[in-house]
């Protein structure tokens, strides 16, 4: 059974960073592009980070400074970095698998979504 978990989300104060992981099962997580979107409120979701079966590692401009994207092969999971966070930040975060060879930041690459966790950053 394929499934994507997402945990670390939470209400945190702004300039600090949190980890969000996501614990993957039903397949090894390096056999997939794997990925972070977010969705604020009110807003579409967009594409945060991704990385590729071979570790490529792409960000979107607006988060390539404070975001890191990291895989860890031994623990079947996904991870996303957040340092100096803002009120703007907050959002629910997801977890997303694409194909084995197309990776990318749009929504129609995906084909496993996570079920998202909250991360609220307050001033």
């Amino acid at each position: 059974q394929v499934q994507l978990v997402e945990s670390g989300g939470g209400s945190v104060q702004a300039g600090g960073s949190v980890r969000l992981s996501c614990v993957v099962s039903g397949y090894t997580v390096s056999d997939r592009c794997m990925a972070w979107f977010r969705q604020a409120p009110g807003k579409e979701r967009e594409g945060v980070a991704y990385v590729s079966c071979g570790g490529t590692t792409r960000y979107t401009d607006a988060v390539r400074v404070r975001f890191t994207i990291s895989r860890d092969n031994v623990e079947n999971s996904l991870y996303l970095h957040i340092n100096n966070l803002t009120p703007e930040k907050t959002a629910i975060y997801y977890c997303a698998a694409g194909s084995p060879s197309i990776c990318g930041l749009r929504s129609g690459l995906i084909n496993i979504w996570g079920q998202g966790t909250q991360g609220t950053v307050s001033s």
